[in-house]
């Protein structure tokens, strides 16, 4: 497994941080201090960077560290054997969010996921509920998507067969497609700068990411979370972008009704990563909530 990749003392920066946690060596940064933990995990195909323009306003009332999830950004991408269970299943990533809380010096966190990362965050909260204190679920991919996709056993066999042809022909859809799918995640693509694309695109394809992906999408499979949404019992806030094509609005309108208690925000003129497009929006929106979540969290 490739446990120490050159890649990341190569593009750590100086306030780059890295923790052993169930195999992988995870980068993280960290802002702020305080008793209240905030864990912010992005979507597929980004990194951490994804919270570029929140995590200092974010952290003048807590701690908040944002991470690279597996398969991305500077973390590191282990390859598994057949035989072994895999670390990129949606349920390997919750039990890593979990442990990484207590890695980090937590009893509970505050999980603000955005996408597939909201997905993993719902996850985590089924699994682990003493680690969860809240939710801040961002265009979270519940009812589509990564949390529905499954393939058919018949097919999967044959993959994990042709491994090396399979991995080489993903790898290509995903160089050929990649920017014109970052850019889809705004509604105003116009304003998203190349270079953020390329900065994304860099720290993606590092190391044996084509190999690593091939295992997380090997690894996918139905969630079947819209049956469970009702066990969440922590304080939740839902949040939309208007023009979310990705997530449809109607789909986290969906989230915010079945989860008990749960509160909508909509963020007007925005498309699925409102962190990024429509930051001081996107803290408006979540401003009480998060307060509210810090005056009640135990310290860690």
């Amino acid at each position: 497994m490739e446990t120490n990749p050159p890649y990341q003392a190569q593009f750590a920066e100086p306030d780059s941080l890295f923790v052993e946690v169930d195999g992988f060596r995870l980068h993280y940064k960290r802002f702020g201090s305080g008793p209240t933990l905030i864990l912010l995990l992005h979507g597929s195909f980004l990194s951490l960077r994804s919270w570029r323009e929140v995590t200092q306003p974010l952290a003048q009332q807590a701690t908040v560290v944002a991470f690279d999830r597996p398969v991305c950004g500077l973390t590191s991408r282990p390859l598994p054997q057949a035989t072994d269970p895999s670390p990129y299943s949606a349920d390997a990533q919750a039990d890593l969010v979990a442990h990484l809380i207590e890695a980090l010096g937590f009893q509970q966190a505050v999980l603000v996921g955005s996408s597939t990362g909201g997905t993993i965050a719902v996850l985590t909260a089924l699994r682990h509920p003493q680690r969860v204190r809240a939710l801040v679920l961002v265009g979270a991919m519940i009812f589509s998507g990564y949390a529905t996709s499954e393939v058919p056993a018949p097919v999967l066999a044959m993959m994990k067969g042709l491994r090396p042809l399979f991995s080489r022909i993903m790898k290509l859809m995903i160089v050929r497609l990649y920017d014109k799918a970052i850019r889809k995640f705004w509604h105003h693509q116009e304003r998203l700068p190349g270079t953020v694309i390329q900065t994304y695109k860099q720290e993606f394809m590092l190391g044996p990411w084509d190999q690593a992906f091939f295992e997380l999408f090997l690894a996918t499979r139905r969630l079947h979370l819209d049956g469970q949404l009702g066990r969440i019992g922590v304080p939740t806030l839902v949040i939309t972008g208007e023009h979310d094509r990705a997530v449809k609005p109607d789909e986290s309108r969906r989230l915010a009704s079945e989860i008990p208690g749960a509160s909508l925000a909509v963020i007007p003129d925005c498309g699925h990563l409102p962190q990024e497009e429509c930051p001081d929006a996107f803290l408006t929106a979540i401003q009480g909530f998060l307060l509210e979540a810090s005056r009640l969290a135990p310290s860690g």
